[in-house]
């Protein structure tokens, strides 16, 4: 008797040596809930828990060259986009993914850095638009990138950021996911899929060690739809994994910095 085959996920994005986010944090996270990890890299980065001290990125021809190893030939039960960074990889990654139509398609909007300054020219912020979110079956934002996206003024209420959901929608995402909006003693995650919102709660943990946090949800929410899991209730899994894998890390000093989370186990 054998195992049965692991869902194959397949995330786009950029490498970031200090293994905390981008897609080694996708590949661990994935290994953590049992699927099958296959990788796109669009860059490659020199950082630490301190800074990102050089880029370098990918060639769009070998962006798609990788793209069509992949999904010509192993396919893909869920997909997500991180950091693109540049005109010509939103386009070309657009195309491979209208071409190949893997199911359900996640786009993780890596648009700010960690203390929250917008890291590209406003030309990539326009076409997310026209290239990404017609294609996103979620797109998860942080309420920071929502507001970079939107190219509006801070998202401060649970009002703005409902309303900045809807925008989003209209533009083509199916289901819309604004994170991290802090409201007292909680965390707030908004999850709009064109008909009705879900407000998901957890509890505030106070610690700088959250590097990677967003990708890690987003590449949970991933494993759960591929497991054939609902979208609001793959949302709420994946909140509840990556919260559980805080505060295991909340007083590690990996680095002199901003550290990692703790994706090891679910045990």
């Amino acid at each position: 008797m054998t195992d049965a085959e692991p869902a194959k996920l397949l995330t786009i994005g950029g490498s970031d040596s200090g293994g905390a986010a981008g897609i080694q944090a996708d590949l661990k996270t994935w290994t953590v809930l049992g699927s099958y990890g296959m990788s796109v890299v669009t860059a490659v980065t020199a950082q630490n828990s301190l800074t990102v001290k050089d880029v370098a990125w990918m060639t769009p021809r070998f962006v798609q060259a990788q793209l069509e190893a992949v999904l010509s030939d192993y396919g893909a039960a869920a997909v997500k986009t991180g950091f693109l960074g540049r005109a010509e990889l939103i386009i070309s990654v657009s195309a491979l993914l209208q071409k190949y139509k893997p199911a359900n398609i996640i786009i993780d909007p890596v648009l700010v850095n960690h203390r929250h300054q917008p890291m590209f020219p406003d030309a990539v912020r326009q076409l997310y638009f026209y290239y990404l979110l017609p294609l996103a079956d979620l797109v998860t934002p942080n309420v920071t990138e929502a507001a970079v996206l939107l190219n509006t003024s801070t998202l401060d209420s649970l009002g703005k950021i409902r309303r900045a959901a809807e925008k989003l929608h209209r533009w083509g995402a199916r289901c819309v996911l604004i994170k991290g909006f802090r409201e007292r003693e909680s965390v707030v995650d908004i999850l709009f899929d064109g008909g009705s919102f879900a407000v998901l709660r957890q509890p505030l943990i106070e610690t700088s060690n959250t590097h990677g946090a967003g990708d890690a949800l987003s590449a949970a929410i991933c494993a759960f739809l591929a497991q054939g899991e609902a979208m609001a209730t793959a949302v709420a899994h994946a909140q509840q994994f990556t919260h559980r894998a805080i505060p295991r890390a909340a007083y590690w000093q990996l680095g002199g910095g901003h550290g990692p989370l703790a994706i090891f186990s679910e045990e």
